[in-house]
């Protein structure tokens, strides 16, 4: 199976030779305040409009050492398809070209969480993945992903999720001792507050990026839900975050921030967005 783009020519250009210069431009290194590139466990990275978020997913991908194997969860934003979905197979294609599917990373990790299903429907007009896939082709080069889209909510499922996730990648990273990368990157995909003002939006953010930055799931679910903070991808993160603390990982950083005030001008509704790493 092929999954044709569904946001190609909308959330980011249809023509590829001006999408791999836009994803070249959002990703130069020297836009980015580091010493070199890191081995990361997890990251958050948004999933906007490259024109209002394309600058802070940038920052995240040129940041990272991006190795051959990686998980990607994200929001479904639409109301059809199953709750936790999975695809296990075939390709996904972007204007770039074709990026494969890990069936056998997939296999394992449907089988490790049974809760998620393998559900072409969730997939097929969600863009908290696609838009991920033209930085990875522009800057990875041959890579497999595994995609999983979440509308699940009730933090007993995302916390069995993310040990699912670590069983996965610890395995993983077991058989293939001694390889040159053995590493599985899990990616979240999330926006962070919506449609309030700079202001509140940035305090809101803060607020989440304190629980994310801190490695604390069950903070970042309460956060979120308790103080209404309309970050869409939440789930995902609370997901990726169990994940990356059961694989060890002692600290976060953030890469960049910003809202879509940044690129419109606009003060009064804007969305926020964050590009965090997890060694």
């Amino acid at each position: 199976m092929i999954r044709p783009p569904a946001v190609a020519g909308r959330f980011y250009p249809s023509d590829p030779r001006e999408l791999a210069r836009q994803v070249d431009e959002y990703s130069q290194p020297s836009a980015v305040p580091r010493a070199k590139s890191l081995p990361a466990r997890g990251c958050l990275v948004p999933h906007a409009g490259y024109i209002y978020s394309g600058h802070v997913a940038g920052a995240v991908y040129s940041s990272l050492q991006i190795p051959e194997r990686l998980i990607l969860l994200g929001p479904r934003h639409f109301p059809r398809g199953e709750p936790m979905a999975i695809l296990t197979e075939g390709s996904w294609q972007t204007p770039l070209g074709e990026a494969r599917i890990d069936s056998a990373l997939a296999a394992e990790l449907a089988r490790a969480c049974p809760r998620l299903r393998d559900d072409a429907v969730a997939h097929e007009r969600e863009h908290s993945l696609e838009v991920q896939l033209p930085f990875l082709q522009r800057l990875a080069g041959d890579f497999r992903f595994v995609p999983v889209v979440l509308a699940a909510d009730r933090y007993p499922l995302l916390e069995e999720l993310g040990r699912a996730v670590a069983q996965v990648v610890a395995a993983h990273a077991a058989q293939a001792a001694g390889a040159e990368d053995a590493r599985v990157l899990v990616i979240a995909s999330s926006d962070m507050n919506h449609y309030e003002s700079d202001a509140i939006t940035r305090e809101k953010d803060r607020r989440a990026m304190d629980r994310i930055l801190a490695l604390d799931p069950r903070g970042l679910y309460d956060t979120v839900r308790n103080e209404g903070i309309t970050m869409c991808g939440y789930a995902a993160t609370v997901a990726m975050l169990v994940a990356v603390r059961e694989l060890g990982a002692k600290e976060a950083q953030l890469v960049r921030y910003a809202t879509s005030g940044d690129a419109t001008g606009d003060r009064d509704e804007v969305v926020g967005y964050a590009g965090i790493i997890v060694p």
